[in-house]
């Protein structure tokens, strides 16, 4: 990918082994020790500062994940053209989060 596309467009965080390549670590000088030392100090089970009902970082690994980003990107996008208002989007993307999120409730 590097040599094809420039190894400052490879991405980053796929392979521990692209930040032993000089030539990524040269091209990506800019970002590539903090996004290398972001992951590693990363605790996969234990993301962020309160409880989750899924373990992951970024890719939340449940089904419906994708089409709750869908939905809740189509609320803002309706806020955004004056269809609704924040405070709706809002309600109703915390309500299609939650009723996501019971269904991987102890």
């Amino acid at each position: 990918m590097g040599r094809e596309s420039g190894w400052a467009n490879v991405p980053a965080g796929k392979r521990a082994s692209t930040y032993a390549r000089p030539e990524y670590r040269a091209a990506a000088s800019a970002f590539a020790d903090v996004t290398h030392r972001s992951i590693a100090v990363t605790k996969p089970r234990d993301p962020g500062v309160q409880p989750r009902p899924a373990a992951g970082i970024q890719f939340v690994g449940v089904p419906e994940f994708t089409d709750l980003g869908t939905r809740v990107s189509q609320e803002i996008s309706a806020a955004i053209a004056g269809r609704q208002s924040v405070r709706a989007a809002l309600r109703a993307s915390q309500k299609m989060a939650e009723w996501v999120g019971e269904e991987y409730q102890d």
